[in-house]
């Protein structure tokens, strides 16, 4: 049993965060503040944070082997030159549905993209469900669609030998497996590999450890949890001051840090009194665990 500490290092207070990825070669911390409509790159050695701000929701960022991110705003995925400011329109999905937008994405180890799509609304409903799907963005930018429908298409993560592709569909309560072809990118013979259990809340963002443990952010539940995919069994819990964890990474120089994204968006005047760390970056350290490095988008 890990002796774990969390603290709050990125006092953004962010209406939805979410999207962390850590980037190895400047050290630093990327998320997004999706309601907010701003990306934001955090240097941890320097406490320093930068900000893009963008004229749509953003949902997810992710660094390009060439320089630069991808970054999924409204429903457009796009380039994005940091050190410019510049935003390149590259692909558009869902171009039947307007009131979607992108949700989620994460690279995987080809270097392809997979970003899903959900309702706009918050709390969409019933006839906004089943409206998002999951795609796959390869480096010539063609789209694929992998999956559908899905209601909140979220966390996303694969197997340590890269043969099986773990996806969240938050409103279904539970984490899936699909088995995964790296080379053609291909999904099939779907399953549950954990059910959320009562006062777990919503599974939201995913990543997973180098012992290939799975790490899963309980929306409306303050915690995450750490799951052993081929058993089932919950194997840590790290329970954090806020309600609203929506994502988490692994990060710093040896991948030992989990840092832990937040919402503050749908709080009562109460419980945001009652959380005032709401939106705010975590970090976690001592779990005994460390992280891989995450993969960039081959382009």
């Amino acid at each position: 049993m890990s002796l774990h500490r969390v603290e709050c290092v990125v006092k953004g207070g962010a209406l939805i965060g979410e999207g962390p990825v850590w980037e190895e070669s400047h050290q630093t911390l990327m998320f997004v503040d999706i309601a907010g409509k701003k990306l934001h790159r955090w240097n941890p050695a320097a406490n320093q944070i930068e900000t893009l701000e963008t004229d749509d929701m953003v949902s997810m960022v992710v660094p390009c082997r060439s320089g630069g991110y991808l970054a999924g705003i409204g429903r457009n995925i796009v380039a994005i030159d940091w050190s410019t400011k510049d935003i390149t329109l590259l692909a558009e999905v869902d171009e039947d549905k307007p009131n979607n937008r992108l949700n989620d994405g994460k690279v995987d180890p080809a270097g392809r993209l997979l970003v899903g799509t959900m309702a706009k609304e918050e709390k969409p409903t019933v006839l906004e469900r089943q409206q998002g799907a999951l795609f796959s963005v390869a480096s010539d930018l063609t789209v694929t669609k992998l999956l559908s429908p899905v209601d909140i298409s979220n966390g996303m993560e694969w197997s340590l030998d890269h043969n099986i592709f773990y996806y969240i569909d938050s409103l279904s309560h539970k984490v899936d497996a699909f088995d995964y072809d790296i080379h053609t990118g291909s999904i099939g013979n779907r399953r549950t590999v954990y059910h959320m259990e009562e006062g777990e809340g919503f599974p939201d963002g995913m990543t997973s450890d180098a012992e290939g443990h799975l790490w899963v952010a309980c929306y409306n539940a303050g915690k995450v949890i750490s799951i052993d995919p081929s058993t089932g069994v919950r194997l840590q819990t790290v329970i954090l001051p806020v309600s609203k964890p929506t994502s988490c990474c692994f990060g710093g120089p040896d991948y030992s840090d989990l840092y832990v994204t937040s919402a503050r968006l749908g709080l009562s005047e109460s419980e945001s009194r009652l959380q005032p760390l709401a939106g705010h970056i975590f970090r976690v350290r001592g779990l005994g665990v460390k992280g891989r490095p995450s993969t960039a988008f081959s382009r």
